[in-house]
Parts: structure tokens; C-alpha cells; sequence
């Protein structure tokens, strides 16, 4: 079980959508999984990830210089080392990534380095069945999410729930989402901006950047 299972979205909506997790188990394997865990981060640096996330301390730091307009006007220069370095404890991390070619790539690396710690990919089932296949591997199980079940329909419309579902633990508020969208499809903020502010809302690292991107624009054409 992942907190990325609820991602809303069609299976076609995932081809730009992999995370990759690296799990110890508590009193079976995460004794000295500390190393393990960074150096599976750094491998997923080497594949061009588009997030990286440490369970236990978050993704990236905030800015030390935080105002009100500061999710529009400070640079996006991910520090994945930071991300790494932070990894003090046993726990999960992650790497996102934005096309099958890459997040095989670091997988097949991963396997090669058996680490000897729960491996599971984020992704359509057919994408993590295509990616094992493709990896020379056997997929040990799978996990399914269920439809949503909004009998008194208080869940918003589908474009606000693919953007906000991608944070699994909540973080990312359905209003917030709707104020992206609108953002953009106004003209005030480009998709870009709308995708990198949304992204910080999200402390563990799993959302992605490169599929919020695209679903806002989509969203933007929609509307015109």
C-alpha cells in the first residue's frame, strides 16, 4: 500500500506518471538500511527524476526568505542532494519520473544493485506490468484502487481531483488546485508556475510536477 494508490486519472492519464518507493521493514531488514536508501536515491538521480522524496524529512527545503509572492519569483533548482543527505533514518523514499524510458532505466539499475529492501512502482497497471516485462523481471503483486464513491456528490470535478490526488496524504487542498486552474486558464499564471507551486504543497515528494503541468493545460484548452 502506497499513499500514490488514489491517484484519480484514467489509465492513459498515468503515461507520464512512475514513482518508484524503497521500503525497509521494521525489524527485518531496516537495520543499516540507512546507506541502502541514499544510494537508491542517488541512483534515481543519475535517470532524470522529476521529484525525489524522503519520507522521513520531506522533499526539498523551504526558502529561508518566505513573503507572500514567494511561490512566484524564487528559482526552481531541485537539490537532490539535500533530499539524500537528509535520509537519517529507516523509512521511505522515492523518485518520480516522467516517461517509461526512464523510470525502466533507473528501475533495471535498482535490480542490478539488490538491495535486499521492499521495491514497488507507482504507476497504470499495464505501465508497471509493461516495465517488469521490459526490466526482465517477474511482478510480485499488484494493488488496485477502487472508484471513488461520492453518493452526495461533495467531491469536485474531475480536474481539480487528478491535481490534487496526486499529494496522498492530503496535503494539497481541492481549493487550492481550483485556484491553479483558474490561474491559468486566466492568464495570470502560466502552467509552469501553477505546477511548481502545487508541487511544494506536497512535503514527501511524490507529486508530479510534468503531469500537473500537462492536466492544467489541458484544463486551460478546455475551457476556451
Amino acid at each position: 500500500m502506497t499513499n500514490t494508490l488514489h491517484r484519480y486519472g484514467n489509465a492513459d492519464s498515468f503515461n507520464d506518471d512512475y514513482i518508484i518507493f524503497a521500503i525497509p521493514s521494521v525489524g527485518k531488514n531496516d537495520e543499516e538500511s540507512i546507506p541502502k536508501l541514499k544510494e537508491f536515491l542517488r541512483i534515481c538521480t543519475k535517470h532524470n527524476p522529476v521529484n525525489l522524496g524522503n519520507g522521513n524529512r520531506g522533499s526539498l527545503a523551504p526558502d529561508k526568505s518566505l513573503s507572500p509572492t514567494v511561490h512566484w519569483t524564487r528559482e526552481v533548482n531541485p537539490d537532490w542532494n539535500q533530499v539524500i543527505e537528509g535520509v537519517n533514518k529507516p523509512g521511505t523514499v522515492s523518485a518520480v519520473f516522467a516517461n517509461k524510458e526512464d523510470a525502466e532505466a533507473c528501475l533495471s539499475e535498482i535490480i542490478e544493485a539488490d538491495f535486499g529492501i521492499s521495491v514497488n512502482m507507482s504507476t497504470s497497471v499495464t505501465n508497471a506490468k509493461d516495465a517488469a516485462k521490459n526490466c526482465s523481471i517477474k511482478r510480485h503483486s499488484v494493488e488496485y484502487a477502487l472508484a471513488f464513491n461520492d453518493p452526495h456528490d461533495h467531491l469536485p470535478n474531475s480536474q481539480v481531483l487528478e491535481l490534487s490526488t496526486m499529494c496522498g496524504h492530503g496535503m494539497i487542498s481541492f481549493n487550492l488546485a481550483r485556484k491553479m486552474l483558474d490561474m491559468v486558464r486566466e492568464g495570470r499564471r502560466t502552467s509552469d508556475q501553477a505546477a511548481v507551486t502545487l508541487t511544494r504543497f506536497c512535503p514527501c515528494g511524490v507529486y508530479n510536477p510534468i503531469r500537473a503541468k500537462r492536466l492544467l493545460e489541458e484544463a486551460s484548452k478546455e475551457q476556451r
